[in-house]
């Protein structure tokens, strides 16, 4: 139970095949018990951010957000938003 790890997947803009830009949001939850944030949020972070890199985006911008709790003992979630260039235009 230690970390971060994806609350329901990731969300991806709608858009067409040849877009320059790409938006993805991945929402990560932080679990109450446990060691907190750490190996298993940058992990889950890195995956996505090569999996666009493999299809010929680089990271061009990213935010993060707290997006609320879920309750007692649930921990809180928090936003990820990137935006990924197309590079050899």
């Amino acid at each position: 139970m230690a970390g971060f790890g994806f609350d329901a997947g990731k969300g991806q803009a709608v858009g067409k095949a040849d877009d320059i830009y790409v938006v993805i949001q991945v929402v990560l939850t932080e679990k109450f018990i446990g060691t907190g944030s750490g190996v298993s949020s940058l992990t889950n972070l890195q995956k996505v951010i090569n999996e666009q890199a493999a299809k010929g985006y680089r990271l061009h911008t990213i935010t993060t957000t707290s997006s609320g709790s879920k309750g007692f003992m649930g921990g809180d979630k928090i936003q990820a938003t990137m935006v990924f260039e197309k590079l050899n235009r």
